[in-house]
């Protein structure tokens, strides 16, 4: 299944791409189907705590449309549905692994400060020159 957005509105394939994983849960969901094969709709709450029913319904419903996850219903009592990465939702996530790791190494430890610029002040006295504006 192709990803369907609105023709034209893109700058760019980064806006394009920030469009299909826009949403506060879309990239841990992505991430909780890349761990395992297939979930649950359960398990997937369970794994994103703090995400309502009604948000990880719609955000599934959208990565569906997408083309990005697969949702299979299986012809049982009581009903089962598993939730799986397609090829493309796969790939998404290969594409978000170097994001990943930036968050990781920039947010996540505990980097050093930047170091602070000098003020114009000390350039002028150490014969710096000033940068300009």
């Amino acid at each position: 299944m192709a990803i369907v957005r609105r023709p034209g509105a893109f700058h760019c394939g980064t806006d394009a791409a920030m469009d299909v994983i826009g949403g506060r849960w879309k990239v841990s969901i992505l991430w909780a189907l890349s761990e395992r094969s297939c979930r649950r709709f359960g398990e997937l709450r369970r794994l994103l705590p703090g995400v309502t029913e009604k948000v990880l319904t719609s955000h599934l419903r959208e990565l569906e449309a997408d083309g990005i996850v697969h949702r299979e219903v299986y012809d049982e009592v009581p009903p089962r549905v598993e939730y799986s990465l397609t090829a493309v939702g796969i790939s998404l996530n290969e594409a978000l692994a170097p994001l990943g790791a930036w968050g990781k190494r920039h947010i996540l430890t505990d980097a050093a400060p930047p170091e602070a610029e000098p003020e114009r002040g000390d350039q002028a006295r150490s014969g710096a020159p000033a940068a300009r504006m």
